[in-house]
C-alpha cells in the first residue's frame, strides 16, 4: 500500500532534519512508517506552499496513484491571508480563489488518480510566534490573533466541514489535547524591556515583548522545545503526537 502525503514544511522537514538544525529526529511519516513496515511513504511536502498554490500547480508535482493520501495543509494560507471562503466553494468547485475551493480541486485532482483512494484531512496545529533557526528575519506571530480578519481555528473548521461532507478521516489538531498555545513552547527567551537583560517569558506573556532579528539572539534555545522547536514547526514530541493519531486511522484503512 502506498501513502501519499501533500503538505508544507510540517511534512517536508521529515526528511530534511538538517534544516531544522537538527532538532527533529524522526517525523511523522517516518514515525507512521515504523508502525507500518509494508507502507510505502512518499513525502510530497513543499516548504512555505498553501493549499491555493498546490491546487494551481497540482498537475506539475508529480503526484503518484496511491491508495491512501493525506492532505495537511492551511497554516501557510492563514498567514499569507489567503481567503478561506465557505463549504459552499468547496460544493460549487469554485476554484483556487479560496481555500475552500483549492481543497476541492485537491480532492478532485486525487480521485483522478484514483477514485477508490482513501483521503486523510489534517488541519492546521495552533501556533506561536515563529521564529526561523536559519534566517530571524523570517517570523510570523501566532495564531492567537487573527490575521486578515481571519482566525486560524476557522480554516479548521473548514476542514471538519469537509471531511463530514465527504465521509473522509480527520485528525484535528487545532483542536488536540496537549497542543494548545501554552503547550507549544516552554518560553521565549527575549530582553526584558526594563533591565535589558534577557529573560525567559512564558505564554501569553511574551506576546508584544519585540524581538529584534539583527541584534538579539535566537528566541528558543533548545531548552524551550517543547510540542514545536520554533513556535511553529513541530519538535520529536510533536511529531509523535501527530503519528499518535494517524496509526489508529492507518490500521483501519489497511486492515
Amino acid at each position: 500500500m502506498t501513502w501519499v502525503a501533500i503538505g508544507d514544511s510540517i511534512t517536508y522537514l521529515n526528511d530534511h532534519p538538517e534544516e531544522t538544525g537538527n532538532r527533529i529526529s524522526k517525523g511523522y511519516l517516518s514515525l507512521v512508517k515504523e508502525r507500518f513496515p509494508d507502507l510505502e511513504v512518499v513525502n510530497k511536502g513543499y516548504n512555505g506552499w498553501t493549499a491555493v498554490r498546490i491546487a494551481e500547480e497540482f498537475a506539475e508535482l508529480e503526484i503518484p496513484k496511491a491508495e491512501v493520501y493525506s492532505i495537511f495543509l492551511g497554516t501557510n494560507d492563514w498567514w499569507r491571508g489567503n481567503p478561506l471562503g465557505t463549504i459552499e466553494d468547496y460544493k460549487n468547485a469554485s476554484g483556487p480563489s479560496t481555500v475552500a475551493g483549492s481543497f476541492w480541486e485537491i480532492v478532485h485532482q486525487i480521485r483522478n488518480l484514483n477514485p477508490q483512494a482513501k483521503i486523510i484531512l489534517i488541519t492546521p496545529m495552533k501556533r506561536v510566534d515563529f521564529v526561523y533557526i536559519n534566517d530571524f528575519k523570517n517570523k510570523a506571530l501566532g495564531s492567537y490573533r487573527d490575521k486578515n480578519g481571519q482566525s486560524l481555528e476557522s480554516f479548521a473548521d473548514l476542514l471538519k466541514a469537509i471531511s463530514q461532507l465527504e465521509g473522509m478521516e480527520l485528525v484535528d489538531l487545532y483542536h488536540q489535547k496537549g497542543m494548545d498555545h501554552a503547550d507549544l513552547v516552554k518560553y521565549k527567551r527575549l530582553k526584558d524591556s526594563g533591565t535589558g537583560e534577557y529573560k525567559n517569558f512564558h505564554y501569553p506573556d511574551f506576546i508584544d515583548i519585540p524581538f529584534d532579528p539583527e541584534k538579539d539572539e535566537y528566541p528558543y534555545p533548545v531548552e524551550a522545545i517543547d510540542v514545536t522547536y520554533d513556535g511553529l514547526h513541530p519538535s520529536d514530541k510533536g511529531y509523535r503526537m501527530i503519528a499518535g493519531e494517524l496509526v489508529p486511522i492507518f490500521k483501519r484503512i489497511m486492515e
